[in-house]
């Protein structure tokens, strides 16, 4: 497999044509190796228009939707991010790239080690990898400018809300399978917010969240 051609394939036939237009988030994935977070037997499906499957369940998300996530966040170079679910650490490693620094969250003891490992070792020093309950969130009275939620949640939990800045933008899939979409909230005052759905889309439920409590608009 050529690998540079399946990446320039990749872009230009799934993720541009998926509005994805942004000449910052296009370039950095030529930037960042996709295929340096994939597991290794699944090295073969990196630049596929798919899912690839994690341990514990877990998958990678597809290319386009990664990368549409990516730019709905508009990052800035002095965002400090929190990201619920940090897989294979692939999407905290386009972060750090737009991002003053990330922090993310992964449930699986051995997800988030392979993950550290990886970032770690292909330069992503801005990136520190928490191994926790996203449904608890990032419990230390932080607030931050940016948050992913990597997964899907029937409801929006207040909880994310709460350490989300006053101006800062939170963008999570909500909804249950088959009717899912991608909202981004952003926190225009102490008690403001301003919600909008972005695009359709359906994607594997964080863990723990169902009985978390729902923010009203």
């Amino acid at each position: 497999m050529n690998i540079e051609q399946a990446r320039f394939n990749m872009v230009e036939q799934q993720i541009r044509p998926w509005d994805v237009l942004n000449i910052t988030v296009l370039d950095l994935l030529y930037e960042v190796k996709r295929e340096d977070f994939v597991p290794q037997q699944y090295r073969n499906m990196a630049f596929m228009d798919t899912e690839i499957p994690l341990a514990h369940g877990e998958a990678m998300l597809s290319p386009k939707l990664e990368a549409r996530l990516l730019q709905s966040l508009a990052l800035k170079d002095n965002h400090k991010v929190l990201e619920i679910g940090t897989g294979s650490g692939y999407m905290a490693a386009l972060i750090s790239r737009l991002a003053h620094s990330v922090t993310t969250l992964e449930i699986h003891h051995d997800l988030a080690q392979q993950a550290q490992t990886k970032l770690t070792h292909h330069g992503h020093h801005n990136v520190s990898v928490i191994i926790g309950d996203g449904a608890k969130s990032y419990g230390d009275a932080k607030t931050w400018d940016t948050i992913l939620l990597s997964g899907s949640v029937p409801q929006l939990p207040q909880v994310f809300l709460d350490t989300l800045a006053v101006g800062g933008t939170l963008v999570a899939v909500v909804g249950v399978s088959p009717t899912m979409a991608v909202t981004r909230i952003k926190r225009v005052g102490e008690k403001d917010y301003h919600s909008e759905v972005l695009f359709e889309t359906v994607v594997p439920a964080l863990h723990h969240i169902a009985k978390a409590s729902r923010f009203e608009f």
